[in-house]
């Protein structure tokens, strides 16, 4: 019986190994991770394999190779890493109103222990275009400028629906706040948001540009820029600096090359919208998007009846990925990827993540190096060669022919 049950382990054992060697098989892509010395690592992804994955990043998986040539699977954590955004909306009361030939004057009352960054203002007009001054005080007697001759635009037409309205400011902390809002016709304000924004910077990578190229559409009233980059890599900031000293609100597309098809009359561009906005002379004209893998980008500026802009530089970056991953098993691990027919794994880790110790040393994947496939064995006709066949085929006819003649001379 004992050894009914070993022969049976063994048949098992060598099933299952066959088993997750085909996982293994299953990709494309391998790179070996080298430097394991601890249960928790980090590792960095790096650019280059990006474009060999899934566009989810739901096909990356760690195998390990162990002693014994069992194979085992580290579990992980894909980690984005973003920035953090927070608002506390601070609570106020308007305290005064006043109009000189000079312009007007709204005062803000403030918990004294609050501090703030940002008001937002609304106004009862739709078209204006004003500066202002902001200042802060604590008695209402000595008054210290915060903010001087801070532009303020709207605009509302058929064409265009933009407002700016919000003054950013550096972290302050008065009891009384005085906007003055210069002009003899200034808008009325209706209301205002006191908030306090707090930030967490991502941790962002640059990414190169391989090439950029422009083209004014006269009959399209609008200028497409067309970015190639180095190399199919996260994307989610891209940043438009000009070099124009007029002012200027064009409405912006941010457009991605999904996918191309050849047809009989050439390649054919499926490109999907990323990102729209307003192309302006008072923000910085940054644009923040889903990560999305990307190597061809495409920026469509309205110029209506306009002049085109002239665009100086443009800066695509994008989050670092890591895996934050769990070794149990002494082996030789491999980062693989590379099937667009398997789903995201689904690991006990995402529900552990408090489990995960602060400081982590990391590791780099190897070199990309190709996975080979297992070939199955093509069975060769018996005859390959066609003279083989049809002298087989001469002596059946000769030997068919034969007996036929044998059988009619006995008739």
């Amino acid at each position: 019986m004992s050894s009914k049950i070993k022969i049976l382990g063994c048949v098992l054992s060598f099933i299952c190994s066959i088993t997750l060697y085909g996982q293994i098989d299953s990709f494309e892509y391998k790179r070996e991770l080298k430097g394991i010395t601890d249960s928790w690592h980090r590792i960095m992804l790096p650019d280059e394999l990006f474009k060999n994955v899934s566009s989810d990043l739901s096909d990356i998986r760690i195998y390990g190779i162990t002693k014994e040539k069992d194979t085992v699977e580290a579990p992980y954590i894909l980690k984005q890493n973003k920035e953090k955004r927070s608002s506390k909306q601070i609570n106020f009361e308007i305290i005064n109103r006043a109009t000189t030939s000079k312009g007007s004057f709204v005062t803000f009352k403030v918990p004294s222990d609050q501090s703030i960054n940002q008001i937002k203002l609304f106004f009862k007009e739709d078209n204006f275009d004003r500066l202002v001054n902001l200042e802060g005080s604590q008695n209402f007697k000595e008054w210290y400028s915060i903010v001087d001759s801070y532009r303020i635009l709207s605009i509302k037409n058929e064409l265009t629906a933009y407002t700016f309205t919000s003054l950013k400011l550096p972290d302050s902390k008065y009891q009384y706040y005085r906007l003055f809002i210069k002009g003899t016709t200034a808008p009325e304000l209706k209301n205002a948001q006191i908030t306090l924004q707090e930030t967490t910077e991502g941790d962002y990578k640059m990414h190169a540009i391989k090439s950029i190229r422009t083209q004014e559409k006269k009959q399209k009233r609008s200028t497409v820029i067309d970015i190639d980059l180095q190399t199919a890599v996260p994307v989610s900031y891209i940043k438009i600096e000009d070099g124009n000293t007029f002012d200027y609100y064009r409405s912006v597309r941010i457009e991605y090359l999904r996918d191309s098809i050849q047809t009989e009359k050439g390649w054919r561009y499926n490109y999907q919208s990323l990102s729209s906005g307003i192309l302006n002379s008072i923000e910085e004209n940054e644009f923040r998007f889903r990560s999305t893998i990307i190597n061809k980008l495409r920026v469509i500026i309205e110029n209506q009846d306009n002049e085109p802009l002239t665009i100086n530089t443009v800066q695509i970056k994008g989050y670092t990925h890591e895996l934050i991953t769990r070794f149990t098993t002494p082996a030789t691990y491999y980062l693989v990827y590379g099937n667009a027919r398997i789903g995201r794994p689904s690991y006990d880790l995402q529900y552990l993540s408090n489990r995960v110790p602060e400081q982590l040393k990391t590791i780099q994947p190897g070199v990309e190096e190709g996975i080979e496939k297992k070939r199955e064995k093509i069975v060769a006709p018996l005859f390959e060669n066609k003279i083989w066949l049809w002298a087989v085929m001469g002596v059946i006819i000769v030997l068919l022919g034969g007996f036929t003649l044998m059988m009619m001379k006995k008739k």
